[in-house]
């Protein structure tokens, strides 16, 4: 996969969540964080990350370092996804289906995170199984890397959209 520029974007950034996590030594307990962030443009390019330092802030940074690391461009219709899909990462499920002009972003906490800075408006999302953000967020990610546009399909064909649609 080719590295994306990010060079002129707004990026926007979502901490979706920040665990405390703690080893234990020989000399006690040694505590750090966990930080899940989400960094998108609103334009369709999005990605997430994760971070572990023994500081909240500096747990977030190294997380948005790693996010804008795995931006990917995801596909729009308009204002929402080309066609449903189900993915699951873990035992995080996620369902995806795309809604009508005016319906708005109607999911749950770490999918509407990634949805919302991917920039998709009207989209119906479902998440089964684990409740875990990053489980969750692993598999809204694998979905939107796994959808097509009619286009792509058909490029990848070699037809043209018209004899898909037959």
């Amino acid at each position: 996969m080719a590295r994306m520029s990010l060079e002129g974007t707004d990026l926007k950034e979502k901490v979706v969540s920040i665990n405390p996590v703690a080893k234990t030594t020989k000399g006690g307990r040694t505590r750090s964080f966990r930080a899940l962030v989400v960094v998108g443009d609103e334009k369709g390019r999005v990605g997430a990350g994760l971070g572990k330092a023994y500081e909240v802030s500096e747990a977030i940074k190294k997380a948005v370092d790693d996010a804008k690391k795995n931006m990917m461009d995801v596909p729009m219709v308009g204002t929402t996804v080309p066609h449903e899909v189900t993915a699951t990462f873990g035992a995080g499920c996620v369902m995806l289906k795309p809604a009508g002009p005016g319906t708005g972003v109607i999911a749950g906490g770490p999918v509407r995170a990634v949805l919302e800075l991917a920039g998709y408006r009207d989209i119906l999302t479902k998440s089964l199984g684990s409740d875990n953000p990053l489980n969750v967020v692993n598999a809204t990610m694998e979905g939107l890397r796994s959808m097509r546009t009619a286009e792509q399909v058909a490029q990848i064909r070699g037809k043209s959209v018209e004899e898909l649609a037959k």
